[in-house]
């Protein structure tokens, strides 16, 4: 902890050496959710018990394709050999796990449930993710655009007792070690972990890119093994009850006023802003 100019900084460091990591053999396992695709309006039920999700496109959550794309370009630099997509949910999120091999993972981990989780649960099982597969970097995005909860990659890296560098708008690996440059108030702090470590991406981190067709239909032979959650040994009970989803207060439309007097009376009497 450091205290710069009355504000306390928390550095988080792994001090676990046990693992030798070898650069020349980096696996990368990256978390993707399924949310609403970031340019639908979103409306909300009639009884107002949750968004209305039917014939909605979905699509992978920005901060994940963000997280996804880091992995490639590590991959793509030589830093990385092999990259694995996580996904938890439905039959359905088996969409979003092909479009991440479409952008150039290499396989797949579908974690099957139907139940309605929150971040602890998430947190739970991708650490079952991790036992089983040793990634040296794990790669998140730092929300989801829906629950918009900022939590995971911080209950996953106290779970894992992995180093964690969040909000990242740089990621740079080297010597076993993964210099993360985060966004705070203050400006920028760059952290140095040893790996393996945790990483969340902020929206300034990089561009994802698109999908090209011949590596669509390549994502399509690439595996994908699904694990039921129930097996897992975790229990999906949430902590969380929604109880209400409302939507945004309608604004009203502006009015046209004759002259600077009965816009002043209106500001008066109507808006109440001046006395």
């Amino acid at each position: 902890m450091h205290n710069v100019n009355g504000n306390l900084y928390y550095i988080n460091i792994n001090t676990n050496f046990a693992r030798n990591t070898n650069e020349v053999d980096m696996k990368i396992l990256v978390p993707v959710k399924r949310a609403i695709d970031y340019n639908v309006k979103v409306k909300v039920k009639a009884d107002e018990s949750n968004v209305d999700l039917a014939n909605v496109k979905m699509s992978i959550n920005p901060f994940c394709e963000i997280a996804v794309e880091e992995a490639i370009r590590l991959k793509e630099s030589g830093i990385a050999t092999e990259i694995v997509v996580v996904s938890i949910g439905t039959l359905a999120c088996v969409e979003q796990i092909r479009t991440a091999l479409a952008l150039g993972a290499d396989r797949g981990v579908h974690i099957q449930t139907d139940a309605e989780l929150d971040s602890l649960q998430i947190a739970k099982l991708l650490k079952t993710v991790v036992d089983k597969e040793s990634p040296d970097l794990v790669i998140l995005g730092k929300q989801a655009i829906d629950s918009d909860n900022n939590q995971t990659g911080q209950m996953l890296a106290a779970l894992t007792n992995m180093g964690q560098g969040t909000f990242a708008s740089k990621v740079a690996v080297a010597d076993g070690q993964v210099a993360v440059t985060r966004e705070i108030d203050g400006g920028l702090q760059t952290v140095s972990l040893t790996l393996p470590a945790i990483v969340t991406t902020d929206l300034r981190l990089n561009e994802p890119r698109y999908a090209s067709l011949p590596n669509i239909m390549k994502a399509k032979r690439k595996p994908i093994e699904t694990i039921d959650a129930d097996m897992l040994g975790v229990n999906l009970t949430s902590n969380v009850s929604l109880l209400k989803v409302s939507a945004p207060a309608q604004r009203s439309g502006g009015v046209k006023v004759a002259d600077v007097a009965e816009l002043v009376a209106k500001l008066k009497t109507e808006a109440k802003v001046i006395s």
